[in-house]
């Protein structure tokens, strides 16, 4: 009776420590531990440099990263599928009540501020647009580039973005087009990089991506743009004038006045604070903040030093 006792006990002990622990049986912590996290493909270059150091750190931290659409990762977020997004946008206060009616209490944190670039072929001479202008493209009230510029001799505009259900195309909606659906015209590509790649080959064409991904990688100042396609300059004023229009740089991202700007956010449900807290805790730390520093974007709690920009046009 003794040994069956003592085998009983003995399997109840194993199984509470199997359940406490992750895979290969590791137990999760703030710094150990496996887990997946979703990500908006716009912010695909800076996390993965977050995430080659953070791993470096704490090797005892096996994070993957799903690149995805905004509404795929809070979707992800709100199945309890992950525990930690990244997008650019707060939870909404219905996704909240999902959350609450359940007993969780997700948080909304303000990783970095970014900005939607408008990129053309690099042989395109236009590189002037306003707010309102690129409102009435993105709503198909311009469809040619003689309505932008009489003197183009460019034809039909060929409007591409990353993905239908992405932050983007959500900022657009909802900060330039005022609620206003897009045009049925606009064509859609599977991320920014192939938005990249149309732009880069079709001189028709005009993309709207992420500010993450236009930098010159091989530019450690982060003063010049990507080669293969022009940055245009965004102004709001009613004309776009050289002395009135910014790219999205860094000094102007952090002074307000690139006109396309927009927040990330660190969207996190972990109730027991662990590995995703820990990974929360680095992307808003010193370490996490200068990496987002030196890629060109804003950190949300490291001051900015400005470097003065003179733009060529």
């Amino acid at each position: 009776m003794k040994k069956k006792l003592m085998l009983y006990l003995l399997c109840m002990l194993t199984f509470s420590a199997c359940n406490s622990s992750g895979k290969n049986g590791k137990e999760e912590t703030l710094y150990s531990g496996e887990i997946r996290i979703a990500v908006d493909e716009s912010f695909k270059p800076i996390m993965e440099e977050e995430l080659q150091v953070y791993q470096a750190l704490t090797p005892e931290a096996s994070i993957t990263p799903v690149y995805c659409s905004e509404v795929e990762a809070v979707n992800l977020l709100l199945k309890d599928s992950v525990r930690l997004a990244i997008t650019n946008r707060r939870l909404t206060e219905k996704e909240l009540i999902s959350f609450h009616t359940r007993k969780f209490f997700p948080e909304s944190i303000q990783m970095a501020s970014s900005g939607i670039a408008l990129i053309t072929h690099h042989c395109n001479p236009d590189s002037l647009i306003t707010v309102e202008d690129f409102r009435r493209i993105a709503t198909g009230e311009i469809t040619e580039w003689k309505e932008l510029n009489p003197k183009s001799r460019l034809g039909r505009m060929q409007v591409v973005f990353d993905n239908p259900n992405s932050g983007t195309v959500h900022y657009v909606i909802d900060s330039i087009c005022q609620g206003k659906p897009l045009s049925s015209s606009l064509k859609a590509r599977k991320s920014n990089e192939e938005v990249i790649d149309y732009v880069a080959a079709t001189p028709d064409a005009i993309g709207i991506i992420g500010a993450n991904w236009i930098g010159n990688k091989a530019d450690t100042t982060r003063l010049s743009f990507n080669q293969r396609v022009r940055v245009m300059s965004v102004s709001e004023s009613s004309e776009a004038t050289p002395e009135n229009s910014y790219r999205p740089y860094q000094a102007y991202l952090a002074l307000k006045q690139y006109p396309l700007t927009n927040e990330v956010y660190i969207l996190i449900n972990d109730p027991k604070g662990a590995l995703p807290t820990g990974l929360m805790t680095f992307l808003t730390g010193e370490r996490g903040q200068r990496i987002i520093l030196k890629s060109g974007l804003i950190p949300a709690t490291q001051p900015v030093r400005i470097v003065n920009v003179k733009d060529n046009f």
